[in-house]
């Protein structure tokens, strides 16, 4: 049974990351992606490494489930066939700078002249407006800029750091998919089509918002300069044990009693620094440092059997290699497995949402660059002739393997 987007066809033009994530999760939830690349090589990501059989593991793993057409879009004819193709698409959606899209001939207003109720996605970088909406950006930029690198660094004065995953890149992705559903909600039930503008920065500083700004959020009310220095995020740190690492979170008023029980430290009930969620925030680097202390005694196989029994929240801390194959993760399911034409056996994680009416079909696999060329423009109502041409005047290409 196809999923609950099936009947929708979006036109996706984006690269990279961000877009390609937002429209294969699209794609798994049902809708048809036609992905259009450049005839000279396509989406950066076919081209780097960790490759088998022609693909790179960054393809496939953002581009699944997507028919793929190639269109030089810097030849009249190659926007004539994408507007074509978007009298027959539900939603447009392209990552280009700001401006971009205009100039190629590909704006919102070429779009609604074909299809009057298209919803029109723009992702963007550093946003829409301003001196830094013209910038190149990749994710570590946004992790700077957003303060994020600053959070993860623990406070304003220590280093900052990064999130050693592209977390602005894939939240937007998340985010974008979330708002084009949204965007064809409004039109079923208005019958417009609407310009949806989502920014990289902006997702961010939105996600930040909601675990670690507090300090900001009553105005008038706002952290001193020397008290930021000391605050850390909500989310509790890695500790060491006797052999490895877990995580811990013990915060609320039962969870620390559970804590104190497991490790054999009643004494720390009777503690007035921790007597209260409040002040177990307040103090927060010396309650860390007495956990750290305490799991430091045992190894963390001993600890998992010892903190669940007092309901203290906990787990492992696994390796990439070791995730995959943990009890919990195949008992959801999540990691599945399938052949590639040309790839062979690959892994892959599911989309994680489930519909119980609308039952997900299995992902369909990346595809070859240009490899639905032909067949798209075929439903057009090219003539055979008409796209031989264009793919040999290079406005086109049909399938293209890459040598590994």
């Amino acid at each position: 049974m196809p999923g609950p987007l099936h009947g929708f066809r979006i036109v996706d033009l984006t690269t990279m990351i961000s877009g390609p994530f937002a429209t294969m999760i699209l794609a798994d939830q049902g809708a048809e992606v036609i992905k259009v690349e450049h005839p000279a090589g396509g989406d950066h990501t076919r081209e780097v490494a960790g490759r088998r059989g022609g693909f790179a593991a960054a393809f496939l793993n953002n581009n699944r489930g997507k028919r793929c057409i190639t269109l030089n879009l810097k030849d009249p004819r190659g926007v004539d066939a994408l507007l074509k193709l978007c009298e027959t698409a539900d939603v447009f959606v392209q990552n280009f700078r700001p401006g971009v899209a205009d100039r190629i001939g590909l704006g919102e207003a070429a779009l609604r002249a074909v299809r009057p109720d298209i919803v029109y996605a723009s992702i963007a970088g550093f946003g829409f407006e301003g001196d830094w909406a013209g910038k190149p950006v990749y994710d570590p930029l946004i992790q700077a800029l957003s303060g994020l690198a600053s959070v993860q660094g623990g406070s304003d004065f220590a280093r900052p750091r990064l999130i050693r995953t592209i977390l602005p890149d894939k939240m937007t992705a998340i985010q974008a998919s979330q708002a084009i559903t949204a965007a064809l909600l409004a039109r079923e039930r208005s019958g417009q089509g609407t310009h949806l503008h989502l920014s990289m920065l902006d997702t961010v500083v939105h996600f930040l918002w909601s675990s670690d700004m507090s300090g900001y959020t009553f105005i008038g009310d706002e952290v001193e300069e020397e008290d930021t220095g000391s605050s850390q995020s909500f989310v509790e740190l890695i500790y060491q044990t006797a052999d490895g690492w877990m995580a811990v979170s013990a915060h609320t008023d039962r969870t620390w009693k559970g804590l104190a029980a497991a490790v054999g430290r009643p004494d720390w009930l009777d503690d007035a620094r921790f007597s209260t969620a409040a002040l177990r925030e307040i103090n927060k680097p010396a309650r860390l440092e007495l956990t750290q202390a305490a799991l430091l005694t045992d190894s963390t196989a001993n600890w998992m059997q010892r903190l669940p029994a007092h309901d203290v929240p906990c787990a492992p801390v696994l390796t990439r290699g070791e995730m995959f194959r943990h009890p919990q993760v195949q008992a959801n399911g999540v990691v599945i497995e399938t052949d590639h034409p040309q790839a062979g056996p690959i892994r892959q994680a599911r989309s994680p949402a489930r519909f119980s009416t609308t039952p997900l079909d299995p992902p369909g696999p990346g595809r070859m660059l240009g490899a639905d060329t032909g067949d798209v423009l075929a439903e057009l109502g090219y003539a055979p002739a008409e796209i031989e041409s264009l793919i040999a005047e290079g406005v086109a290409t049909g399938p293209q393997e890459f040598a590994e």
